[in-house]
């Protein structure tokens, strides 16, 4: 019995023992499948952290930047450099500039992001709707019938030819435009940027080259109205660039020392009328541009009545400011690089410097040819032939900067005016004939 208890004894301690020292591996064991589980969990943490990464940078601007996003971002910070150094139309360079640089912020197409101009839903997109439809435009028209004076025109009508003369870029422009290959109504758009004003051309080119319209052979036009207004304020702002040379290559010494007599004093009546008469007459004569000069002249009727004075402060002041900076953003916005970055774009800018510089020249050539029927008390300085493209009023500028550089004492600008705010009125007519004839 003693023996027995002894092995039993001897048995549970050898079992104490194994397990004691069996535990250990056990647990090393243990030890070793968690470390491999461990091991496992931070590899599939790191691959996820480095998709994450990836998808993130994914949606970043430097992932899908291309080198046309680099150029448009340069050009836009060079309309704004143009704008703040040198002070060329500041109030159209800043925001169109500005609207440059978001328009080409680069971002994955494939996202479903509405950020853009062109993606349906997005802000910039109900914001582009103005100038899509042309809303914006015959808004600005508004604005600037506000704050023009027509008494120099009133005063003088004669000089309501050079503004005519000076649409004759226009004309040969559309005819270029065709040649190169373009579609009638593409080459209408194209060619109103020779009028060098901004509002006119995005209202004309967003009735006939929209991107919407089908022609009677099926082919649908392009969508051009982004080059045409970037390349129609472009050269608006560049008036007091591209101008005198042209200006001085076309005129005399003697010719620019021309001294014309004051403009006689215009009678409240007069500035009244001029207006309505005008409405009437140029409205009849081109009722497509209706939306244009109708606005136009409204607003100037509300700055001449003399009872509408809150009405016609609100027009020039808070309205067109508010439309202006939608109008430049928005346009900006619409170059992106993708879409504006084509061979049609740089045809557009060539096409358009040449009919400014035609329009220029036409203005000059005229006035010219009318100082050949009239007498030497009579005779017009042939400077403010340049004034008859609409750049109201940095073209009346120029002929006054140019005119003193020749005299001192020759002051120009307010005979200037007459062709200048003629040649408004003359692009709008000429934008209307084009959408009658091409619409």
């Amino acid at each position: 019995m003693k023996k027995l208890i002894t092995v039993i004894g001897i048995v549970a301690i050898l079992s104490g023992l194994w397990s004691f020292f069996m535990k250990p591996a056990d647990g090393q064991l243990a030890s070793e499948t968690t470390k491999k589980e461990i091991s496992t969990t931070d590899s599939s943490r790191k691959a996820g952290v480095l998709t994450g990464l990836e998808t993130f940078l994914d949606y970043t601007g430097f992932r899908n930047v291309t080198a046309g996003h680099i150029v448009m971002i340069a050009v836009g910070l060079f309309f704004i450099f143009l704008a703040i150094k040198y002070d060329y139309e500041p109030l159209l360079l800043v925001p169109i500039g500005t609207g440059i640089l978001i328009g080409n912020i680069p971002f994955m197409l494939d996202a479903n992001l509405q950020i853009g101009i062109y993606e349906s839903g997005s802000v910039l997109h109900y914001l582009y709707f103005g100038v899509v439809k042309g809303i914006y435009p015959p808004l600005i028209f508004l604005g600037i019938g506000a704050m023009t004076d027509f008494s120099s025109l009133i005063s003088n009508p004669r000089l309501l030819l050079l503004g005519a003369a000076a649409q004759v870029g226009i004309f040969l422009t559309f005819l270029g435009a065709l040649s190169l290959g373009f579609n009638a109504p593409e080459a209408g758009a194209i060619g109103i940027i020779g009028g060098a004003d901004g509002p006119t051309a995005i209202f004309l080119s967003s009735k006939l080259a929209n991107g919407i319209n089908i022609l009677s052979d099926g082919t649908t036009v392009k969508n051009l109205i982004g080059p045409i207004a970037i390349a129609a304020y472009s050269y608006m702002a560049l008036v007091p660039v591209i101008q005198p040379p042209i200006m001085k290559l076309l005129t005399s010494k003697k010719e620019r020392q021309i001294r014309m007599k004051p403009p006689r004093a215009v009678s409240k009546v007069e500035k009244i009328m001029f207006p309505i008469i005008g409405l009437l007459l140029t409205t009849f004569i081109s009722p497509s541009a209706l939306p244009l000069l109708g606005m136009l002249f409204f607003g100037n009727i509300l700055k001449e009545s003399g009872v509408t004075e809150r009405l016609a402060n609100t027009a020039r002041t808070s309205l067109i400011d508010i439309v202006t900076i939608l109008l430049g953003l928005t346009v900006g916005a619409s170059t992106q690089a993708d879409v504006f970055i084509t061979p049609e774009s740089l045809l557009i800018f060539v096409l358009g410097a040449l009919s400014f510089m035609i329009a220029t020249a036409g203005g000059l050539i005229f006035a010219k040819v009318m100082n050949l029927f009239l007498s030497e008390d009579n005779k017009i300085n042939p400077l403010i032939g340049a004034a008859g493209v609409s750049a109201v009023p940095d073209s009346a500028r120029v002929v006054q900067n140019e005119g003193l550089r020749e005299d001192p004492t020759n002051h120009l600008l307010m005979h200037a005016m007459a062709p200048n705010v003629a040649g408004v009125i003359g692009s709008a007519v000429a934008a209307g004939i084009m959408l009658s004839f091409l619409g």
